[in-house]
């Protein structure tokens, strides 16, 4: 059976990405995001309800991640949920779910590290591994008028 595995998230860098390197020259970036959520209970108080979620990048995305990010930047990723097994110090086995980024795209302005680079912009956005450069704005078609003559006016 086939079935899919897709996280979107957009929101707020916890702290700076750790960066490790691995033997084989490769690189691994993990960070959390935070996002949040406003409501008003039932005895009408506002509460605000924050989520924090592990991302892991690789490679290409690892390198813009240590490049672009820091703490507090408006980040959006894509990926798949992964879950790893592990075992404590005490023998008990543990389980840690985590996001594994497949592409990332930097939220904001030059004041939250976005990429200006034509040529890197360009470069990374023609894969879904790489920095992809946010699409311009769709025009919205003004609305169609219904005139009440039996529907002459129809558009099709």
């Amino acid at each position: 059976m086939a079935g899919v595995n897709k996280v979107i998230i957009l929101g707020r860098l916890g702290s700076d990405p750790e960066v490790r390197t691995l033997p084989s020259g490769g690189k691994v970036v993990n960070f959390s995001i935070a996002t949040s959520e406003n409501y008003t209970n039932r005895n009408g108080e506002k509460v605000e309800q924050t989520e924090w979620h592990r991302i892991e990048l690789w490679e290409n995305l690892a390198n813009i991640a240590e490049q672009y990010l820091k703490k507090g930047d408006m980040a959006y990723v894509e990926g798949k949920i992964r879950t790893e097994k592990w075992t404590d110090q005490n023998g008990q086995e543990r389980y840690t779910q985590k996001i594994r980024g497949t592409s990332m795209q930097l939220v904001g302005g030059r004041a939250n590290n976005a990429v200006e680079d034509n040529d890197s912009a360009s470069s990374y956005g023609s894969s879904n591994t790489g920095y992809a450069p946010k699409p311009a704005p769709v025009p919205t078609p003004p609305p169609i008028e219904m005139a009440g003559n039996g529907g002459d006016d129809l558009p099709f």
